[in-house]
């Protein structure tokens, strides 16, 4: 079977490129191995623990970034919602209260709202906010698109600019953890991308969590007239005598393509491909989370932040764990605490802590189990010192391992952020296949679909935009 291009992966990257050439007319088709869309960023369902039914989890997202209010201009998710003619309303966006980076006797807080950073630098690093003002004049100054840019180390370029150590290791926290496919440091571009997304920008989260999202682009891509097909697994990517990329092995059938978009990881994609033989470093960070349901919300009076960024020691050591997991430093997130959101009902937690891929993987099954409720321990005794006054009943507790993350993304490793080697302009050494999604270089779930967007125009629209 012949199309114009295949995709492979319908996470949000695959989706948004499906629907940008499905767009024009392109006869496309999205190979997803799973069930459902989603990849890194999709949910779950279990049955009602106390009242009967199905309840849904979102995985992956915490937040959306790129933040933006409706009418405004000129910013990636003003470029996304133009791309793929969809509507701001659509998304529901509940914009954070704020958010605080937490530190032994110290922290930092950050909302929608640069200024509330810079309010807090000043009065917190006054002896620093000069510097912190040259570092934000060169984010801002910085061409981060710029497909032709090499690596350079954010520690490097922060260390010649600020002097507190404690100011550098804060403002890397957020950064790193919600984005570096490197241990304890960051390529700087990759450091503007976050630092706009975070900082500038800020966090939302949609009505309704990443289904939303999900849903809003599974029907923009059937009106505009993609094909999408669950439970195909690509096994083989083909390739012709001239060694370029022709089409793949999907289940049992061939399908062919003058254009291939790959949004399943840069190794993942060369283990595909025999004709390439030089495999990209895989990332070592991966991570656990616990999700915790109450029978309450946590009163606002008692936590009224979105996202904690906890580390419990001056340095962010930002690096697989030594012993499974690391319980000194977490992303808490409160998702009850976004603007709008409403205040009865049950309450929900999600804690998220940096693992060691390889302890997980080589643990024997018995042990599995008895790990992960030593896990869901440390989150709750985290979540109490934070917050010693709640009372709330536990109704339900869910720990996900960097195996469950390697057994429902086929991401190598069980890595979130992908290869160290990122490839900005999307091309690999085959001709025709082409890197979509965070291995190309783009963050987050804005950053992702906007990947797709950028990699179709370039590599499948160039002559028909």
């Amino acid at each position: 079977m012949k199309y114009d291009a295949i995709v492979i992966g319908a996470g949000m990257s695959g989706l948004a490129a499906g629907i940008r050439l499905a767009m024009f007319d392109k006869k496309v088709v999205l190979l997803e191995k799973h069930s459902i869309p989603g990849g890194l960023n999709s949910y779950y369902q279990r049955r009602n623990f106390d009242k009967g039914g199905i309840r849904q989890f979102d995985v992956g997202l915490h937040a959306l970034t790129n933040f933006i209010k409706k009418g405004e201009k000129g910013k990636p998710f003003s470029k996304l919602l133009k791309q793929l003619r969809l509507s701001y309303d659509d998304f529901k966006l509940c914009p954070q209260t704020y958010s605080k980076i937490l530190f032994p006797d110290i922290e930092l807080k950050f909302s929608n709202d640069f200024e509330l950073l810079l309010t807090e630098v000043h009065e917190k690093f006054p002896q620093q906010i000069d510097q912190f003002n040259q570092l934000v004049e060169k984010v801002r100054a910085f061409n981060e698109l710029d497909l032709s840019l090499g690596y350079s180390s954010s520690r490097e370029t922060l260390k010649a600019i600020l002097s507190d150590e404690m100011l550098i290791e804060m403002i890397l926290c957020p950064l790193l953890i919600y984005g570096s496919a490197w241990e304890d440091d960051m390529d700087f571009a990759q450091f503007v991308i976050m630092f706009k997304s975070l900082y500038f920008e800020g966090f939302s989260r949609p009505h309704g969590g990443v289904r939303t999202i999900i849903s809003l682009l599974m029907k923009k891509l059937e009106e505009a007239g993609g094909e999408i097909r669950f439970k195909t697994a690509v096994s083989e990517i083909l390739t012709n005598d001239q060694g370029e990329a022709i089409g793949v092995i999907a289940g049992d059938q061939e399908l062919l393509a003058p254009v291939i978009l790959s949004s399943i990881g840069y190794p993942e994609t060369v283990k595909l491909t025999p004709q390439m033989k030089i495999m990209p470093r895989v990332g070592a960070m991966t991570f656990l989370e616990s999700i915790f349901v109450f029978d309450q919300k946590i009163p606002l009076e008692q936590i009224d932040s979105t996202i904690v960024f906890y580390n419990n020691a001056p340095k962010y050591d930002y690096r697989p764990a030594k012993n499974y997991f690391d319980s000194n430093s977490a992303v808490v997130c409160f998702p009850d605490n976004y603007e709008t959101s409403l205040r009865s009902g049950e309450g929900t937690v999600r804690i998220t802590y940096m693992a060691n891929y390889d302890q997980w993987k080589a643990l024997p099954k018995a042990d599995y189990d008895i790990l992960k409720e030593k896990v869901g321990e440390s989150a709750l005794s985290l979540l109490k010192k934070l917050n010693p006054a709640f009372e709330g009943k536990l109704l339900f507790k869910d720990v996900f391992s960097p195996t469950t993350i390697e057994r429902y993304t086929s991401h190598l490793k069980g890595t979130v952020y992908g290869s160290i080697d990122k490839t900005r302009d999307g091309r690999t050494p085959v001709k025709n296949l082409y890197i979509i999604g965070t291995d190309q270089g783009f963050l987050g779930i804005v950053g992702s679909m906007l990947s797709g967007i950028s990699m179709a125009n370039l590599h499948g629209l160039m002559n028909e935009i």
